[in-house]
């Protein structure tokens, strides 16, 4: 294996390499996450969902609590401010989540319908020309060549006779 940083041949895998100390990764090791998108996107609207109502719920307790009070310290409205502003962040975060899980959706709604359709389409050799055969390249490009000095060769020694 070459180092991709520096190019150091005879490297090995899931190692450093001993000229510029870079990573070598073992690619060939790395699986790819086996989960369907769909469970992801439903683990992420969730979280979402339950981080951005608990973030309201703190934010109304602090308010309900220590709002109008004469010796609420400032710390207080800045974290009821701040959880208020985390709920507006996880807000727009879900209603993001739902539209990308949308257009997952359409996409493999559409992936599907067009690999149905190449299968219904009609069969290949109604679609393709008929082959030219009159332009085919020999087999070897030396082959005539071959012959030419075989011929050659005879002539000359022939002609040495």
């Amino acid at each position: 294996m070459f180092c991709p940083s520096c190019g150091e041949a005879d490297q090995k895998k899931g190692t450093y390499c001993r000229k510029c100390g870079g990573f070598l990764a073992d690619f060939g090791k790395v699986k790819l996450s086996e989960r369907p998108v769909d469970e992801n996107f439903t683990a992420n609207t969730v979280l979402t969902g339950l981080t951005g109502i608990t973030s309201l719920v703190l934010a109304i307790v602090l308010y309900i609590m220590f709002l109008g009070r004469a010796d609420t310290p400032v710390i207080i409205y800045i974290v009821a401010g701040f959880l208020t502003a985390m709920f507006a962040w996880q807000v727009q975060t879900f209603l993001r989540t739902l539209q990308l899980k949308k257009q997952f959706r359409n996409r493999d709604r559409q992936k599907a319908e067009m690999e149905s359709a190449a299968v219904d389409s009609q069969p290949t050799k109604e679609l393709l020309n008929e082959p030219d055969l009159g332009n085919v390249v020999p087999a070897s490009v030396t082959e005539n060549t071959t012959n030419n000095l075989k011929e050659k060769v005879r002539r000359s020694t022939q002609s040495e006779k």
